[in-house]
């Protein structure tokens, strides 16, 4: 009897969920016969976890047992640390000493928060990157209850003036006035090396942002770095010491490490490089979406690391490998609209459009389409049923998200 054929993908975040369920979905399409594909994810965790919403106060619907999500499509999982790949003998190795063999491999293992080799920073600092990281912070948070009102325990300093910086700080005050009670004056403060926060976020929506970090009682230092970290206090470069038991670091992203193992040049950020059909240039039987892979998205612009472009990456590469791997048409990935909602607290949000983020919405009615990303579009079904997960991995593109009347 044949072996089966082996699709591999690695990671169970919103590029690699879709790449699996999209591959599922290709083999219905195709009529492929029940057990002559075998689909497999490999991730770190039995969970499929919506990363971008662990800012929020509340994390309980931020993770998804992956059996509810693959056991009805028939996609398997392996719950382990994925240490090497090696493209030229086509097998992945494990931390428990597992070595897995593929005829072709989705690489979708994410990117991670790069924290710098700064004193103090790992034994101190927190994070927002991972949903332990993020309730390893609450539980920080909570305990500053049990310490003496003093400056260092009511002041949390947030390092990094990017979306998940802006979106982290701007949810920290009222977090530390839940945990520190009605006597306590909380202080949030947002550093960045950089002369504005958000810099990323264009000259149209700056001023929004920084009305809503000052409604928020967010104070912003900027120009300046951090340089050290303890447990009562944050150097800065200016030579500053800042009083704080509480520092998050939002500074940077970087790709999964494991990338360089293909041996292919790779962007700053260290994503391999994908054509159109995502599949990594210069090597065979390897395809790869979401915050490790860069593809085009226009003539003019490349992908970013977001949930916007990991989860149509990832369904397109979920159809791309199996139409690959049984010789039919592959599919061109092109997304022609881009926008950003950048949540602000109780401030409401900012939603921009475009490359040059335009300001088409704010408030209130900017915050109700962020609500509605968060809670509703970036999830998949969660009814246990094959036909909808399947019907929601399909190779199609979200129109942009509404707004206005």
């Amino acid at each position: 009897m044949p072996q089966p054929s082996r699709v591999l993908v690695l990671g169970a975040g919103f590029a690699g969920l879709w790449a699996a369920l999209g591959a599922a979905r290709r083999l219905d399409e195709l009529g492929v016969a029940q057990g002559a594909v075998k689909i497999t994810i490999v991730s770190t965790q039995p969970f499929h976890d919506i990363r971008v919403r662990n800012y929020e106060a509340d994390l309980s619907p931020c993770r998804i047992p992956l059996p509810d999500l693959l056991d009805p499509a028939g996609v398997g999982h392996i719950t382990a640390d994925v240490t090497g790949i090696d493209p030229a003998q086509a097998t992945v190795r494990t931390a428990d000493g597992a070595m897995l063999r593929y005829d072709r491999l989705v690489v979708a293992l994410g990117s991670s928060v790069a924290k710098p080799d700064l004193p103090g920073l790992a034994e101190f600092g927190f994070d927002v990157d991972t949903y332990d990281g993020a309730t390893k912070l609450q539980a920080h948070i909570r305990a500053l209850a049990d310490r003496a009102a003093e400056p260092a325990s009511t002041t949390a300093v947030v390092v990094g003036a990017g979306l998940t910086g802006i979106e982290t700080a701007s949810e920290l005050p009222r977090m530390l006035s839940k945990a520190l009670g009605p006597e306590a004056t909380p202080r949030v403060i947002l550093v960045d090396h950089n002369p504005h926060v958000g810099s990323d976020m264009g000259e149209s929506a700056r001023p929004v942002i920084e009305d809503a970090l000052a409604a928020n009682h967010v104070d912003t230092l900027t120009g300046v770095g951090v340089t050290a970290v303890d447990a009562r206090s944050v150097t800065l470069s200016s030579g500053e010491v800042v009083p704080t038991a509480t520092v998050v670091w939002c500074a940077g992203m970087r790709a999964n490490p494991l990338t360089a193992q293909l041996g292919v040049p790779r962007d700053r950020l260290g994503r391999l490089p994908v054509d159109d059909h995502l599949r990594v240039e210069g090597v065979s039987g390897i395809f790869a979406s979401g915050d490790v892979a860069v593809a085009r998205m226009d003539n003019e612009h490349m992908s970013v690391m977001s949930c916007q472009h990991g989860r149509p990456m990832g369904r397109y590469a979920g159809y791309n490998v199996i139409s690959d791997l049984l010789g039919a048409p592959m599919l061109s990935l092109r997304i022609p609209w881009y926008v950003t909602v950048l949540d602000l607290g109780p401030a409401g949000a900012v939603y921009t459009e475009g490359w040059d983020r335009r300001v088409v919405s704010t408030g209130a009615e900017a915050k109700a389409t962020k609500q509605l990303i968060n809670g509703e579009r970036i999830y998949p079904p969660l009814t246990g049923d094959r036909t909808a997960l399947l019907a929601a991995a399909a190779p199609e593109l979200q129109a942009a998200p509404a707004y206005g009347d």
